[in-house]
């Protein structure tokens, strides 16, 4: 429950520019379900990737290289054993056998090869560890780049990436980029290593031979284009389709009770198993591309090694060739082709790698919508004063939902926000907290725009409580301390004690060391509001705003949380510059019009506009709108 760590960034120069990233934002996030993309399209995701690669690689390239040096003097030391054993063939052993018998060659040359091989052994350890510190390293960085990322996104990001593809990212996604750098890259390099010089140990033994063996890649290069062109799209389907099978998952289970609530589980059932059907389907697409791609790998690998032999034995026949180093030749080329087999087991995690990859680096290219100023304007110790002057605020590139709007809200002042659902009630709250910046015009607190002001001004100065009232893991008391993390334990029992939650929270096991479990498992819906009132009260913030906070609520438990509501909105905020002591600025937003007889001003919505403006006592004795919410809320008491 500690803070995310503050990040700055620079803010869009204009509302062109805020409109243009956020129908890029869309855009990127339209493309995470597409499977067959364009030329240009596939060139641009792939530099995407490249340029998160070497993001991660940047911090730790000094290890890279090491580990590059590693490979390859592993590689060599293994390359150096054919070699060794045609010398000792073709030179020790005539030397051995020839008059005055000279030891010395064959010594040297078997010693040599016992060097090499512990060398060999020793170097492959060495860069199996090295990799696995090095993936490790850029994988902590990646994960801790994706959750820093991700939640500084603005709402709009949130509002339209569902949780589910979130989590995909931050799990599947992640996984299949560890088995890849864990053990797949290692892999790689170390065969292509190995194959580059073995031919190059092959045409130093015989240069025809050396020609067959280059021969050979040129059906292996058609045989891996074709693997790849088609492995691709599976494994970018696979990637899409397990994103999906997740999304299914968590939305079934986080909302549990309304599946139960309207029968819905064989729906749900048969839903989810058209998506894991959907999801066998393209694994086995998969596995099907990999069981004509490896065994067409060991055929070339065979034919090649049989034509080495029957080239290679005319020629001893002939005299042209030595017959150690046929035998080097034939072990160099078996050799040449044995890391095939595994390159192409781990190219299939290549290339779901490499899907993953893609979701991630277009998950990081998400551009915020609500950036932090470059240079932020000071306001240690804000008042309240909220003025709208010829705001417009429109979703993306969607229509106008805020036309020119201008508003005055006083320091000190309760405000009530009523209106039919979708009038733009929550948009007005949403512009407030900075959930989003207004297209046009401007928003002020205390004179100075939102958009001017640091995030830690903005935070301290005004808070939002919503209707959902959102408990995290842990205990009443860290919940509670989410409104200022410095609090005493005194100083949260407190806030607890204003707000009237104190009696029932002393009264749960732990009291306020009572772990809440998941979403506040442990306290009913009123419980939770009370929770997040105190969290509130403590943050002691000049504006605070109410998002149908008593909406959700049965009879008792609203009457209990209007109590803490009206002790909440009748205490003062302490100017911290030392000055007197103002009243807090409250925008309450409520269908239960219940929740407006203690406002100072009301503020009636429709389609946007405020339509009408003043006390609850003034629209009543009017009988506009107003009049006409509270007799049809008076209505639904009867």
């Amino acid at each position: 429950m500690r803070p995310a760590k503050k990040e700055t960034g620079a803010p869009a120069s204009n509302a062109h520019e805020r409109d243009s990233k956020t129908a890029a934002t869309a855009q990127g996030t339209a493309g995470e379900d597409r499977v067959n993309l364009s030329k240009a399209e596939g060139r641009a995701v792939r530099e995407r990737s490249v340029r998160l690669l070497r993001t991660l690689l940047r911090p730790v390239r000094v290890r890279f290289a090491i580990t590059v040096a590693l490979v390859v003097l592993s590689q060599t030391a293994k390359v150096a054993g054919p070699l060794l054993i045609a010398y000792g063939i073709d030179s020790a052993l005539p030397a051995l056998t020839a008059d005055g018998g000279d030891w010395l060659p064959l010594a040297v040359t078997g010693g040599g090869y016992v060097l090499a091989a512990l060398a060999a052994s020793w170097l492959t350890a060495a860069y199996l560890t090295a990799t696995a510190r090095l993936s490790q390293a850029m994988l902590l960085d990646l994960r801790i780049q994706v959750f820093r990322h991700t939640q500084r996104l603005s709402m709009e990001f949130h509002e339209n990436y569902t949780s589910g593809r979130i989590i995909s990212r931050q799990t599947s996604d992640l996984e299949a980029l560890r088995e890849l750098l864990d053990s797949g890259i290692s892999s790689l390099a170390s065969g292509l290593v190995f194959m580059v010089l073995t031919a190059v140990s092959i045409f130093t033994l015989d240069w025809v031979t050396g020609l067959l063996v280059l021969g050979s890649a040129v059906p292996m290069f058609l045989l891996s284009r074709w693997y790849q062109k088609r492995s691709q799209a599976a494994y970018r389907s696979s990637r899409v389709v397990s994103a999906r099978l997740i999304v299914h998952f968590i939305e079934t289970m986080t909302g549990i009770r309304a599946v139960k609530a309207f029968r819905r589980e064989e729906d749900n059932a048969a839903r989810y198993e058209e998506l894991a059907e959907d999801y066998r389907r393209v694994t086995v697409r998969s596995i099907n591309l990999n069981g004509v791609f490896q065994p067409g790998l060991v055929l070339i690998g065979n034919v090649t090694v049989a034509a080495v032999l029957l080239v290679g034995g005319f020629r001893v026949l002939g005299g042209a060739l030595e017959v150690g180093a046929l035998l080097a030749l034939l072990l160099a080329t078996k050799r040449f082709f044995q890391p095939l087999g595994q390159m192409a087991m781990f190219y299939n995690s290549f290339q779901s790698a490499q899907a993953a990859l893609e979701k991630v680096s277009g998950l990081l290219e998400e551009v915020p919508t609500v950036r932090p100023p470059r240079n932020p304007v000071p306001l240690p110790a804000a008042r309240g004063d909220i003025r709208f002057t010829a705001a417009e605020f429109r979703y993306g590139d969607g229509p106008v939902v805020v036309p020119s709007l201008d508003l005055h809200i006083p320091a000190g002042q309760t405000v009530a926000v009523v209106g039919a659902t979708g009038a733009g009630k929550s948009t007005l709250a949403k512009l407030m907290a900075r959930f989003y910046d207004v297209t046009a015009g401007s928003l002020t607190l205390d004179g100075v725009d939102l958009r001017e002001l640091s995030s830690t001004d903005l935070r301290r100065a005004v808070v939002m409580v919503t209707q959902e009232a959102f408990l995290f893991s842990g205990t009443v008391a860290e919940n509670i301390a989410l409104g200022r993390p410095s609090a005493t334990r005194a100083e949260v029992e407190a806030a607890a004690g204003n707000v009237g939650a104190d009696a029932f929270i002393r009264a749960l096991p732990d009291g306020y060391d009572t772990d809440v479990n998941k979403r506040g498992g442990r306290v009913s819906a009123g419980q939770r509001q009370l929770i997040s009132f105190a969290r509130a009260f403590l943050a002691n913030p000049a504006v605070l705003i109410l998002d149908e906070a008593t909406s959700s609520l049965d009879i008792p438990s609203e009457r209990l949380v209007q109590e803490g509501l009206h002790r909440l909105l009748s205490s003062n905020v302490s100017v911290r510059s030392g000055g007197p002591t103002v009243g807090r600025t409250a925008l309450v937003i409520a269908h239960r019009l219940s929740t407006v007889a203690s406002a100072d001003r009301v503020l009636v919505v429709h389609e946007g506009r405020i339509v009408e403006d003043g006390s609850p006592a003034e629209l009543l004795a009017r009988g506009g709108r107003f009049a006409e919410l509270h007799g049809a809320w008076q209505d639904s008491l009867i």
